[in-house]
């Protein structure tokens, strides 16, 4: 049973910590397209971000930010144009866009943190920016993180949002989160964006460092259809509100504290994953028996990136063959008599040998996730054994549908 329980308030249930999401006018759906997220006390500050070479200029910003001074007090965030390849003109945006908010909240711009999502090779509308950001600070509120998490949305479905509290000492921690992302999602940084607060106080390389791998076992986990972003971002923000004693080594505190820092990740994750564009269902595949975690981990996200398994999966077809060569393909060395492949409850195959299995029973499985409830009963698992090493890992992906081209078909048009 794990330390912490699951509350509301998303990223603004920690203790100092504000936000709002409004209209601005940057979208032309009319939806809501401007948030942020403030600290009332300057917070320590760590990011992960995209590794792609052509990169928004909301990503550089930041890490130059971070680089410079690991801590902030706002994050603001843009829907509907990217700011990506938009050259010095889109540098010269979001460095006014952070001048506009400093102003507004009357604090430095070295403070304040960017993100944009949206269409890439698009500038930010500066005009309704502009005049927006007044009415967002007006707006900014300790019950203004739903607002927020829908501000951030582009082709999500859903706004998606979490937050733990667990108990240090006689007094409670706690770390929330928000996040968007549907399409272009693939590790490397899965277009995403996510944002989460915590109230402890921790020392700056730590909270990198606990953030660094709470990315690399949820976000860089995850595919919907092996694109990586321009514009992905994870940012972190702690201020220390909870006056509990600080956390400057690994132990104890430092490892419950990244537990929970990891789950919020996750479920982040995972509803990502679940939300890929025109997805039915949510795929968990895990891989046991590898030489070691990065092994484990890259015979996953194979697996549950492989568009022949998902196209499988969103045809009910439990095809195990699918499985079996994108497990084959990874890169990484095993014995194939040692392979064995579950879905569901299904074994099918054992020993490297074939299993005999209902697929009507199977394919059934298969057709009740896709019908289930969001993020409950909507899973498809998919469990793999390579060997009797103690490497293991997950992966979290989405079925290819029709729907899934014909939104990106028709993506600008």
């Amino acid at each position: 049973m794990s330390d912490w329980k699951v509350i509301d308030g998303g990223v603004t249930a920690p203790r100092g910590y504000r936000a709002s999401g409004i209209t601005a006018g940057l979208k032309p759906s009319g939806l809501p397209d401007l948030s942020l997220i403030l600290s009332e006390v300057e917070a320590i500050a760590a990011g992960v971000f995209t590794t792609s070479t052509v990169r928004a200029a909301c990503v550089d910003y930041c890490r130059q930010r971070l680089q410079a001074k690991p801590s902030a007090k706002a994050i603001l965030c843009n829907a509907g144009q990217a700011n990506a390849a938009t050259g010095e003109a889109g540098l010269a945006d979001a460095l006014e866009s952070a001048k506009l908010l400093a102003e507004a909240l009357n604090i430095p711009s070295e403070s304040i943190l960017l993100a944009s999502t949206g269409v890439i090779g698009q500038r930010i509308k500066m005009e309704p920016l502009r005049a927006g950001i007044p009415r967002l600070v007006a707006e900014a509120s300790s019950t203004g993180s739903d607002a927020a998490a829908k501000a951030i949305c582009t082709t999500d479905l859903v706004p998606k949002t979490i937050a733990l509290e667990a108990m240090f000492g006689d007094r409670p921690v706690r770390i929330g989160g928000i996040c968007k992302g549907s399409g272009m999602i693939h590790p490397n940084m899965a277009t995403m964006l996510a944002f989460v607060t915590c109230d402890a106080a921790v020392s700056s390389h730590l909270w990198q460092e606990m953030l660094s791998r709470a990315a690399n076992r949820s976000f860089n986990q995850i595919t919907v259809d092996g694109d990586t972003s321009t514009n992905d971002s994870l940012i972190a923000l702690t201020n220390g509100q909870s006056r509990t004693p600080a956390i400057t080594e690994m132990g104890p505190d430092a490892e419950k504290l990244e537990a929970m820092l990891t789950e919020v990740c996750v479920h982040l994750a995972k509803a990502i994953a679940r939300d890929g564009e025109g997805a039915t269902c949510l795929v968990e595949v895990q891989v046991s028996g590898a030489p070691d975690e990065v092994s484990a981990s890259k015979i996953a996200k194979t697996i549950v990136g492989s568009s022949l398994v998902k196209a499988a999966i969103f045809g009910r077809d439990p095809n195990w063959g699918r499985i079996a060569a994108a497990a084959g393909r990874a890169g990484v060395p095993f014995e194939q008599e040692n392979l064995r492949i579950q879905l569901g409850d299904f074994l099918m195959l054992e020993n490297g040998q074939p299993k005999e299995f209902d697929k009507s029973a199977a394919s059934n499985y298969l057709k009740t996730a896709a019908a289930g409830e969001y993020l409950k009963s909507d899973t498809v698992l998919i469990r793999v054994g390579v060997g009797n090493g103690e490497g293991f890992a997950k992966a979290w992906g989405c079925d290819l549908s029709y729907d899934y081209v014909k939104i990106n078909a028709e993506y600008t048009t």
